[in-house]
């Protein structure tokens, strides 16, 4: 599982560590059920999971971020549950660990279709291949589907980076930009964002930041310039669901929660997977030069909390925003934004089916993302074949059995059909009845606000009816 923020104790993030198309030729089906591990020729570890009675469609799953250090076995399903229903239910699961850990979009596809592969050797041709994956996951689902189309028959991304690598690390870069310049003062304007040196250059700097936040979170001041920076990069003010969801209005609450959750991403991504990051792409791949924070918020559907926020401590967020203003920008090296362009920005050019899922109150990747890969799939002209559904919860790829099951369910009728019938809300907490009584079913109508920096290979600058001011005004200067 991907890794998931909590709102106690300091360190946020808890662990979790975090396609054949159709083809006329039947599938072979397993005599019995078989468990089968290996290694492929990458290093990467792979699982096969194939029922007694296989139906024919192979679910190819793509699991999320794994630092490095952690353990990284191979996975073939989200958890445990949602596994043994689908094995129930006929499929068989297949997955790898990726031969490395990290922003490893660059092994795991590659990984995952070699996979696929050996699946095909030891137990024939799927008749239907579908690739899947949360988190992290859901970008090396999302890649697959635009790059190797004729491998799979469609897609499901849950709770996935479908931003794109080069929208997420400007959107990151720009919480802990304002963090640093509003909190940072003398002591903190020494923290580096971007060009960390190496694993323990990124920890001293998040150690440093985290020191800044918490210590800042004792003022009414500091309280409402975190929430600002959460709002840049749409932290939720509900976002673990061990909590009560906030009252509306009870600004306090709401910002008690995006507290926690900033310091989760000031303690991991931020610097220690950015550092990750960096180093493969050679350099920075993100930068800030040219963008208008004042626009920023006011497209943020958490400006109001943030205005109110300021309004209580006495604190002018006009002055506060232009200090962000006239703060020093930090720029791209064009050679990191070419790498992480041509392995981890998307197009939009779906050729397939693909149907995203997210939970609405998710602090590591807020549910925003899905309005960028909306516009790129729109800016594509493929809107027909993307879906985008949303679970009412807190907390990040906290989806329960069934709710997972039932989108899979809706995407193989999509498959098969040619239409998005039984989709909606109501008909996928239907589904999820079906699948796992058990479950929670809480799909519900919901639209996301515009991603705060939408970026796609389309270009920053191409127009987009629906995130307008934004996609003119915060895109920004590149490199």
């Amino acid at each position: 599982m991907p890794y998931r923020i909590r709102s106690r104790p300091l360190l946020a993030l808890a662990a979790l560590l975090l396609a054949a198309a159709p083809t006329p030729a039947p599938a072979a089906h397993a005599a019995e059920a078989a468990h089968v591990e290996g290694t492929l020729p990458s290093g990467a570890l792979y699982v096969l999971d194939v029922p007694g009675r296989w139906n024919g469609t192979v679910l190819l799953y793509s699991h999320g971020y794994t630092p490095a250090g952690v353990d990284n076995p191979a996975r073939d399903a989200p958890d445990d549950a949602t596994r043994s229903l689908l094995l129930k239910e006929g499929y068989a699961l297949v997955g790898s660990s990726y031969a490395s850990t990290g922003w490893a979009v660059t092994d795991a596809v590659p990984d995952q279709l070699a996979t696929l592969d050996v699946f095909a050797g030891r137990f024939g041709t799927a008749r239907r291949t579908i690739a899947w994956g949360t988190s992290y996951g859901g970008l090396v689902t999302t890649t697959i589907a635009e790059r190797h189309p004729e491998r799979i028959a469609g897609s499901l991304s849950m709770c996935g980076l479908v931003q794109g690598g080069i929208a997420t690390w400007n959107s990151m870069l720009d919480a802990v930009f304002a963090l640093r310049t509003l909190l940072g003062g003398t002591s903190g304007s020494g923290i580096r964002l971007t060009g960390l040196r190496d694993a323990g250059d990124a920890a001293a700097q998040a150690g440093d930041m985290t020191a800044l936040v918490a210590q800042a979170q004792g003022t009414a001041t500091g309280r409402a310039r975190i929430a600002l920076a959460a709002a840049l990069y749409d932290v939720p003010g509900w976002n673990d669901p061990e909590t009560p969801r906030p009252v509306p209005d009870d600004w306090g609450a709401q910002q008690a929660a995006q507290y926690w959750a900033a310091l989760g991403l000031v303690e991991l991504p931020a610097f220690r997977w950015r550092q990750e990051a960096e180093s493969r792409a050679g350099g920075n791949m993100s930068w800030n030069t040219g963008v208008d924070y004042t626009a920023v918020l006011h497209d943020s559907p958490y400006a109001k909390e943030v205005s109110e926020l300021y309004r209580a401590a006495g604190r002018s967020l006009r002055s506060d925003l232009a200090e962000l203003a006239a703060a020093s920008r930090i720029s791209a090296d064009p050679g990191a934004v070419h790498w992480m362009s041509g392995t981890s920005v998307f197009s939009g050019r779906l050729s397939k089916p693909q149907l995203d899922v997210h939970t609405t109150g998710d602090p590591l990747i807020p549910v925003q993302a899905e309005s960028a890969y909306r516009r790129a799939v729109a800016v594509a002209g493929r809107t027909a074949l993307l879906r985008q559904r949303y679970v009412d919860n807190a907390g990040h790829c906290t989806f329960s059995p069934g709710e997972q099951v039932a989108a899979l369910h809706a995407l193989e009728d999509r498959i098969a059909s040619g239409h998005w019938k039984g989709s909606d809300p109501a008909s996928l907490d239907a589904r999820v009845g079906a699948a796992d009584p058990a479950s929670a079913a809480r799909y519900t109508a919901y639209e996301p606000s515009a991603f705060p920096r939408p970026y796609d290979l389309a270009g920053p600058r191409a127009p987009h009816r629906e995130q307008g001011r934004t996609a003119r005004r915060t895109s920004g200067r590149w490199p």
